[in-house]
């Protein structure tokens, strides 16, 4: 037989693309699709891209079945001799056991079937093992694996009992007389019909007198659950012998099959292409599930994260409009500045004549520069509570907004801190980063001042007070306090820009005031873009790609689409295996 590298490109990459999406938040639906998810990967890792690649491997039977059908037992039947122990005490709990002909032992190494699953030669009470026995009594090109009870109290049997039947070419499902009927084998034949996989079901521990009345009962379930096709074995209830083997003829049938399939190239090529291009179609289907429960994974990430922006934004424009409106220009900071530039006889003159009261204005500023200083430490204390007002205002309305979702508790609560207060380092960062603007604006003062520093309007105020004067500018950008505090706001800034006109000119004083807001816009957008990822670093953690569903469906269409163009079918492909 042969296979299409094209196909097995197609699938390697939708397994990549199931293994990039992630469904880590507990939204409506999501378990479901996490355990698809999760089964598609596994049968793509262990039976679907290594079968491709060793297309003429043996052909694969996995025994499994209900607690107490007598798997162990049957099997050891089949081969002839004691290869795999029953279950005495319940839950069993040992390595499956894969039994095949001593020829064909190349094909079950760690790279192949089953990859994820150690190979020992022993048995041991590890299920996370393989353990190969080679039989001359298997015919080659069979092999036969004993699985764990599909029902078992253990899930993590039950785990491997479903792993190792996704990884089977062909079925051989065991019940009993009295457990034909229960709910969880016919789940997995279910699953088995879906996906079009080659089953056979063995009748097992059955009562001589209720064969016909069972085996009846039991080929209508199986014709009504799509699986009439399916052969139908019946072993009848009976001793074992000293080696716990049940006679020849108990078996002979089911014997007899599976060596005629083992005898016969055609039919089990035709067992493996039925089994595989059903798995093939199955979870390039499934795909579209995983696809649409991401999408639900985007859509709550992204409301997530609109959230937090949302109440950081609105932080920003809120620090933005405040230190620009003139509200620091209030309280201590005025205060200050009045006593700097001796306001009271300044702001009456302002009053009566504005347009000719620069020299008079320069005249009469009577500041120190130990004044000058007592402003820049009112700058910095208004500038840093107003920071820290809003970092925590923002916090609490983000932390706000997830606790109104599942979703978003279960981050706060994967959170290493308080999210709804700002960082215990805020206060100490926006300290930092006022005095690192403060100095800035000084630094402006001084390099635009480079060839005025010997004049007298100069030296007169000093880079200090000039740089206040800077500050003042900035705060009562947009004038937008009303009524009294107008007036002194308006006022302070007037005597501000008046004073660096004085010294350095119009043109020059503009340009000088937005750097300096530019600047402080910056230094607010760092600080809080900081706070802010305490959330969205949380969200960013998850591994949800926005590109991902999209992405995903793109490999499942691309492996349909070798699909129905005939170049994935065995025996159509261009490489020989």
């Amino acid at each position: 037989m042969s296979y299409s590298t094209t196909m097995l490109t197609a699938l390697v990459r939708l397994r990549g693309a199931l293994q990039e999406s992630p469904l880590p938040l507990d939204v409506p639906g999501v378990d479901d699709q996490r355990a698809a998810r999760t089964e598609m990967v596994d049968q793509l890792e262990d039976y679907v891209i290594p079968r491709l690649m060793t297309i003429d491997a043996p052909l694969l039977t996995v025994v499994g079945g209900s607690t107490g059908a007598g798997k162990s037992t049957l099997v050891n039947s089949l081969v002839g001799r004691r290869v795999t122990e029953p279950g005495v005490l319940r839950p069993t709990t040992r390595s499956p056991v894969l039994v095949h002909n001593p020829e064909d032992a190349s094909w079950f190494g760690q790279d192949r079937i089953l990859p994820d699953l150690e190979r020992t030669q022993r048995a041991t009470g590890d299920p996370s093992a393989l353990q190969l026995v080679a039989a001359d009594s298997v015919p080659a090109g069979l092999a036969v694996l004993d699985a764990p009870d599909v029902d078992s109290v253990e899930e993590r049997n039950r785990t491997l009992a479903a792993q190792l039947l996704a990884a089977a070419d062909l079925w051989l499902f065991v019940t009993s007389a009295a457990r034909y009927a229960d709910q969880v084998p016919w789940e997995f034949l279910k699953q088995a019909a879906d996906r079009s996989a080659a089953v056979a079901i063995v009748l097992d521990r059955t009562p001589p007198e209720a064969i016909d009345t069972v085996s009846a009962h039991l080929a209508r379930m199986l014709a009504s659950r799509g699986l009439k096709d399916s052969p139908l074995f019946v072993v009848t209830e009976g001793t074992v012998d000293e080696h716990g083997l049940l006679p020849p003829s108990a078996v002979k049938d089911i014997r007899g099959w599976l060596d005629s399939l083992a005898a016969d190239a055609d039919a089990r090529a035709a067992v493996v292409k039925q089994t595989l291009e059903g798995a093939i179609r199955s979870v390039s289907s499934r795909a579209y599930g995983v696809a649409d429960a991401l999408d639900a994974q985007v859509a709550a990430t992204t409301s997530l994260r609109e959230d937090v922006e949302k109440a950081y934004a609105e932080a920003g424009d809120a620090i933005t409009l405040a230190s620009a409106d003139g509200t620091l220009l209030r309280g201590e900071v005025l205060a200050r500045w009045q006593e700097f530039v001796g306001t009271g006889e300044l702001l009456r003159s302002l009053e009566s004549k504005v347009g000719r009261v620069r020299d008079r204005l320069v005249n009469a500023v009577k500041g120190k520069p130990q004044q000058a200083e007592r402003v820049t430490v009112a700058v910095e204390s208004g500038l840093e509570t107003l920071l820290l007002e809003h970092a925590e205002a923002a916090a609490e309305r983000a932390a706000a907004s997830w606790r109104s979702t599942a979703q978003g508790k279960a981050l706060l609560a994967s959170g290493s801190s308080d999210l709804g207060r700002a960082s215990r380092d805020f206060r100490r960062h926006a300290e930092l980063a006022v005095r690192e603007w403060q100095q800035d604006v000084l630094d402006m003062v001084r390099t635009e001042g480079a060839d005025k520093r010997g004049t007298a309007r100069f030296l007169a105020y000093g880079v200090n007070g000039l740089s206040v004067a800077l500050m003042v500018i900035v705060f009562a950008h947009t004038a937008g306090v009303t009524g009294a505090e107008a007036g002194i706001a308006g006022g302070s800034a007037v005597i501000g820009q008046k004073l660096l006109e004085a010294v350095f000119g119009d043109q020059a004083v503009r340009a000088l005031a937005e750097r300096a807001r530019r600047d402080l816009a910056s230094r607010v957008d760092t600080l809080l873009a900081d706070e802010r990822v305490r959330f969205t670093g949380l969200v960013d953690a998850l591994g949800v790609d926005p590109a991902g569903p999209d992405r995903l469906r793109a490999a499942a269409r691309r492996v349909t689409d070798e699909r129905f163009a005939g170049r994935g079918r065995l025996g159509g492909g261009d490489h020989s295996a």
